[in-house]
């Protein structure tokens, strides 16, 4: 649930129980809903963007509301932030390395294994999307929003994961992210140099 505050009070997050049930609080200033909006595009997820957008108002008295949701569909418009080069270069070296390890993880290490497919599927749906300028998610929303940005390949990669998890099998998720990093120019390992940051 979002809440619009006045801007003598403080942008947070809470979490409370309300007859029962848990309720997320997005309690945002006035003045700081341009600044988490921005926020939410820079890191791709868009989570109080689709609050605003696809919510139900509950209370409006003076627009701000209608603002604020006219404001979170024109960044949602947008798409998120593009990558940058060098971002780009370290997602396809991260996936690259993890897949690399997660083939050559026997699959009676489970433990690694499904470790392994986790992290594989979370990068390749950031890179994905990303290729695709549409929003990513975490939990529940990363397989919404990588089916929603890519069907075909966004069911190949879950389904991949699906079978390491049910079947100790890497093959199709492996095949899957390969199809992916096609999309952006393919593995990458050799020739890739990071700068340690000071």
């Amino acid at each position: 649930m979002a809440v619009l505050l006045p801007d003598s009070d403080k942008s947070r997050r809470e979490v409370i129980r309300h007859e029962g049930r848990i309720v997320e609080l997005f309690l945002n200033t006035l003045a700081d809903v341009p600044e988490f909006f921005a926020w939410d595009r820079a890191r791709h997820r868009g989570t109080v963007l689709f609050v605003y957008d696809q919510g139900l108002p509950l209370a409006d008295p003076h627009g701000h509301v209608a603002r604020a949701r006219q404001l979170a569909q024109d960044v949602l418009a947008s798409g998120p932030s593009p990558l940058t080069e060098a971002e780009w270069e370290h997602g396809r070296y991260v996936l690259t390395c993890f897949l690399d390890d997660l083939i050559d993880t026997p699959p009676d290490n489970r433990y690694e294994q499904l470790s392994l497919a986790d992290q594989v599927l979370r990068k390749a749906a950031d890179l994905v999307t990303a290729h695709h300028n549409a929003w990513t998610g975490i939990g529940k929303w990363l397989p919404r929003r990588l089916l929603s940005a890519d069907p075909a390949l966004g069911k190949a990669l879950l389904d991949g994961h699906r079978a390491v998890a049910e079947h100790a099998d890497p093959l199709p998720l492996a095949t899957a992210v390969k199809q992916a990093l096609d999309l952006f120019g393919g593995p990458l390992m050799e020739g890739c140099t990071h700068r340690w940051r000071a």
